[in-house]
């Protein structure tokens, strides 16, 4: 079985890009569609890296972070079920239940419990996020950050788990 990994190169032609089974590949629909043909993530190129900016990548989101086409592909699925199960009228009528201030988390659990989905089966936080905002975009509803703690009377403390670090922001 030969390796596949598809690298941007520098040329003449615009965006081109290199594979290491010899494939040369000009443009970037070419470049996804050996991806694609070899198993590998369409949207790093198998890289398991997303370049945000120059000199700056993430984890790709498409294939979190595997590089491989089996996870974007059940990724992709499970957010094309969620957005057809998970409506804005639905969404709507759950806001519409809370009295005052809510988190998302408590929308998206209501949501998740309401269509009777178990925890992690549909991206279920993403998609009511989203809805969220654009019901914020038509301005039927304010979204708010609040802080996790106030310390003295000049100073708020946001945490932030994904990193496990907290970092505080004078008012």
């Amino acid at each position: 079985m030969t390796k596949h990994a598809i690298t941007p190169q520098a040329g003449l032609l615009g965006d081109t890009f290199g594979c290491t089974c010899g494939v040369a590949l000009v443009g970037r629909m070419p470049a996804e569609l050996h991806a694609a043909e070899n198993g590998l993530c369409s949207a790093c190129l198998g890289s398991a890296e997303e370049e945000v900016t120059a000199g700056m990548a993430r984890r790709c989101p498409s294939c979190a972070g595997t590089g491989r086409r089996r996870e974007q592909v059940t990724w992709q699925l499970a957010h094309a079920e969620a957005e057809h199960l998970i409506t804005m009228t639905i969404v709507r009528g759950v806001v519409a239940g809370f009295e005052g201030p809510f988190r998302l988390s408590e929308i998206a659990d209501t949501v998740r419990t309401g269509l009777g989905l178990p925890a992690g089966r549909l991206p279920v936080g993403p998609r009511v996020r989203d809805l969220l905002l654009q019901l914020q975009a038509a301005g039927e509803i304010t979204m708010l950050s609040a802080p996790d703690e106030l310390i003295g009377t000049d100073m708020v403390l946001y945490r932030d788990p994904q990193w496990q670090r907290a970092r505080t922001l004078g008012i």
